[in-house]
């Protein structure tokens, strides 16, 4: 399944577009054994930081940052994925402006590991927008990051498998899920 999301520049970034794709890749058909990890791939030419979240059976976690270079993958987690859904947030160091979306998560400036993701900015942390990657339960996953000048993003992408679907960006962000959802609340205002 390929997933495309735009990045965003923030007000004070001057920047191109960007777009994020989810892939499914299994490990083993591009190098060798099979792992079960989740992965990201920079294919810009710019460095990026990236911060993660997902729901375990302890509850929300998010982990920051891993500065990953341009044209280079990292692994984000290591093993089994625990959960269906994940949660990026990525900034470009070197044009600016950030991967984002709807879903709130604590973070801050520095490595962290934060637990929960409710009351961050009492708790002393930033509060910042993630965008959502639906693994459809698979045990292991690759996110790709993207520059537009190598994706158009008027073009779509050919499906790499016959069981891989495109879905475009929402036009309006999804509501709020319930209570007990595995997916993190939407927030009323897109402020920090």
């Amino acid at each position: 399944m390929a997933l495309s999301l735009s990045r965003t520049a923030r007000p004070q970034f001057i920047g191109t577009l960007f777009r994020v794709v989810a892939l499914v890749a299994p490990v083993a058909g591009f190098c060798g054994p099979a792992y079960a990890d989740f992965r990201l791939c920079n294919n810009t030419g710019s460095r990026v930081g990236v911060a993660i979240g997902y729901k375990d059976s302890d509850g929300w976690t998010t982990e920051g940052w891993w500065n990953i270079a341009g044209r280079s993958c990292e692994t984000l987690l290591r093993g089994g994925l625990v959960a269906r859904y994940y949660y990026i947030y990525a900034v470009d160091y070197d044009r600016g402006g950030e991967w984002s979306g709807h879903a709130f998560m604590c973070s801050r400036d520095k490595e962290f590991t934060i637990r929960g993701i409710d009351n961050c900015l009492a708790r002393g942390y930033d509060r910042t927008g993630f965008f959502e990657v639906d693994t459809g339960q698979q045990r292991s996953w690759t996110v790709q990051l993207t520059d537009t000048a190598e994706q158009p993003p008027d073009r779509p992408l050919r499906p790499r498998t016959p069981s891989s679907v495109q879905r475009a960006p929402a036009a309006n962000p999804p509501s709020p899920p319930a209570a007990n959802s595995a997916t993190p609340p939407a927030a009323e205002s897109p402020a920090k």
